[in-house]
């Protein structure tokens, strides 16, 4: 059965585009304006540059569920692009003296959204059981593997607990209001992460280490960049991007067949391998000569690109549609409600800074694709620790959420 037309007044994605890169240009030179400076202290760019987009959506301007502007051209080529070009100028030691309270955080929040479905299950078994009635509990599995990994795990625990089509449905509409509403918040409270730290006392002198160190580096090779510079730098990203599609279907396809092992942490999904060639291909570049290439302008080429993925993003955003089922939302506010709480009381034991609270969260929240979107709200130079991290979790969520799973289903029996 062919799917109904869309009733939305713009369906070109050309058209579409047009439209996102207006809105993003309009954004950014308001946001240069004096008379602007007021109201942009208070909503930063970066958060309308999501939540615009996702307008559109909602009010019938554009659809954005239909539209291939996120996947495959944002997701698949913008996505891996940008890794590469602000992966290509970071200085990988001083990545590494992030230390040991990142890897805490992460391990934290992964655990939290385990703890945090099993508790709001539990709560609102007592509270209100039709909201956890029938097979909620495998839609909620199905939930915790996108929140814990990615897409790739979401659709894991759909097959392996069989998700009712309908209850899997209703899910990822929770896993994007509640998942989206949550990246917007980090987002707006990035901006006023030094207010936060100096409030917690908490270090950070190895964030703002890594920031002076790339800002010192950009400006010792600072220069016009000419066109031959910016050939170059393009033909890198997007040469990059083109290797690591080309090496992913083999790649993921031998490792399925292959290795038991794989598809435990979706080495199988050519996705998974596109963002880490992209991500180790920079790492590999910024050990070489083609680290200058910053002072042309890599980053701000990088950073362009990751606006467009912002847009895409949010473009697929229906802010109505949340309130469908809105018992299944507060479970889900609620759900997230106790990650954050857990991972707030792991934060202020640690002192970590903000920025660790923030990306420790949204790279189990998020996944690979908005985790570098958070990350360089904070700064641009952080991008690459989101998507590390973000990938992470396609190694651990399906382990960590068919436990919740098997939990969740001899509650729910």
């Amino acid at each position: 059965m062919p799917p109904a037309p869309s009733t939305a007044l713009i369906t070109n994605d050309i058209v579409i585009l047009g439209l996102i890169a207006a809105t993003l240009g309009a954004v950014f030179w308001t946001s240069s304006l004096a008379s602007f400076r007021k109201f942009y202290s208070i909503v930063p760019a970066l958060l309308l540059c999501y939540l615009i987009p996702g307008l559109f959506n909602t009010f019938g301007v554009i659809d954005g569920e239909h539209s291939k502007l996120y996947n495959p051209v944002a997701s698949r080529v913008l996505l891996p692009a940008a890794l590469v070009l602000l992966t290509l100028s970071i200085d990988l030691k001083a990545v590494m003296r992030l230390g040991p309270k990142l890897v805490a955080m992460y391990v934290t929040a992964s655990l939290s959204v385990v703890a945090g479905g099993i508790l709001a299950f539990l709560l609102f078994q007592a509270v209100h059981p039709e909201t956890v009635a029938g097979d909620t509990w495998a839609g909620m599995t199905a939930l915790a593997g996108s929140w814990t990994g990615g897409g790739a795990n979401m659709l894991a625990m759909k097959e392996i607990f069989q998700v009712d089509a309908t209850t899997f449905g209703q899910f990822a509409v929770v896993d994007v209001g509640v998942g989206y509403v949550w990246m917007a918040i980090l987002i707006f409270l990035a901006g006023r992460s030094a207010a936060i730290d100096a409030r917690s006392g908490a270090d950070t002198r190895a964030i703002d280490e890594l920031k002076d160190k790339l800002a010192a580096f950009k400006a010792e090779h600072s220069r016009v960049p000419t066109l031959t510079d910016l050939m170059v730098i393009v033909g890198i990203a997007f040469g990059t991007v083109g290797l690591a599609h080309f090496l992913a279907a083999p790649l993921s396809t031998w490792f399925g067949a292959n290795v038991s092992w794989a598809r435990s942490v979706s080495l199988h999904e050519p996705f998974v391998w596109v963002v880490l060639i992209s991500t180790f291909v920079g790492l590999g570049l910024s050990f070489t000569r083609a680290r200058t290439l910053e002072g042309a302008g890599a980053s701000n080429i990088g950073t362009l690109l990751l606006y467009f993925l912002i847009a895409a993003i949010g473009m697929q955003m229906d802010i109505l549609a949340l309130f469908d089922r809105p018992w299944l939302y507060l479970l889900g506010l609620v759900w997230l409600g106790f990650h954050i709480l857990m991972l707030w009381l792991v934060g202020r034991l640690l002192k970590v800074p903000f920025f660790y609270f923030a990306i420790g969260s949204q790279s189990n929240i998020g996944g690979p694709a908005s985790a570098p979107v958070v990350a360089s709200a904070f700064h641009p130079a952080l991008a690459p620790v989101g998507a590390l991290l973000g990938t992470l979790g396609y190694a651990t969520g399906t382990g960590l959420a068919y436990a919740m799973g098997l939990v969740l289903r001899s509650l729910a029996h």
